[in-house]
């Protein structure tokens, strides 16, 4: 595996039976990279998620994620990666620092490594007058926030973001935006799915899947030169309709 690049992805395939989800993808991610991972409902980006995360098994292909093979070692992936999914991130019936606690403990942190990390987390997003609340009462930008400052706690090499800002205002979607910058910047590769085009254009690169294939994959700049776009919709909405 190159230095440079914290996934490889080389023809990745899943069928369900005789429907195939995932059709032979390539692709590489580069170290401090913000990847666009982008795609209608239906279209095989979750499946795709799945593999490389370490939760669902290739039918066939090659990928190795933070320098271990899809294939053969899920286990360590999942010790190197952060995840967070707008349908589940944070336990609703537990405080804002019982949550921090308990992924901390899942990510493997000690005792006090967790308390260090929730004094820097306390600090940085201003949590002392919440740190007690039930995360199920915060509204759901500091959710947003909080999962993702929880999905980076243990210095992963990647974090996979899926549909991270579904359902929040657009400021909100703005102050998130800024967080995935700063993670970035510091070296931690963003690996996102949305389904927001505008979100798009804040990436270094984007893969368009259409029916379990990456049909595009390039910078923002290009991908609309390409396609004679003013946006990232408009190349979008090219692709889908073939």
């Amino acid at each position: 595996m190159k230095d440079k690049n914290v996934i490889e992805v080389e023809n990745l395939t899943k069928k369900f039976g005789d429907f195939t989800a995932v059709n032979s993808i390539s692709f590489e991610v580069k170290k401090g990279e913000i990847f666009g991972f982008l795609g209608a409902n239906g279209a095989g980006k979750t499946t795709a998620m799945k593999m490389l995360i370490g939760i669902a098994k290739p039918t066939s292909g090659n990928a190795q994620v933070a320098g271990f093979d899809v294939f053969s070692q899920p286990e360590e992936i999942k010790k190197n990666i952060g995840y967070m999914s707008q349908k589940f991130a944070l336990y609703d019936d537990l405080t804002v620092k019982e949550n921090i606690t308990f992924f901390g403990g899942i990510y493997g942190l000690s005792r006090s490594k967790i308390k260090e990390k929730r004094s820097e987390l306390v600090a940085e997003l201003g949590l002392g007058d919440i740190l007690n609340e039930l995360v199920g009462s915060l509204p759901l930008g500091w959710k947003q926030k909080l999962s993702f400052s929880i999905a980076l706690i243990h210095n992963p090499i990647i974090v996979f973001l899926d549909e991270p800002t579904g359902g929040v205002d657009p400021i909100t979607r703005r102050q998130f935006w800024e967080m995935i910058y700063k993670s970035a910047n510091n070296g931690t590769t963003i690996f996102v799915t949305t389904h927001y085009m505008d979100e798009a254009e804040y990436c270094d690169r984007v893969s368009i899947m259409v029916d379990g294939k990456i049909e595009a994959l390039d910078t923002p700049k290009e991908l609309k030169e390409k396609y004679h776009a003013d946006n990232m919709n408009e190349v979008f909405l090219k692709l889908a309709r073939g």
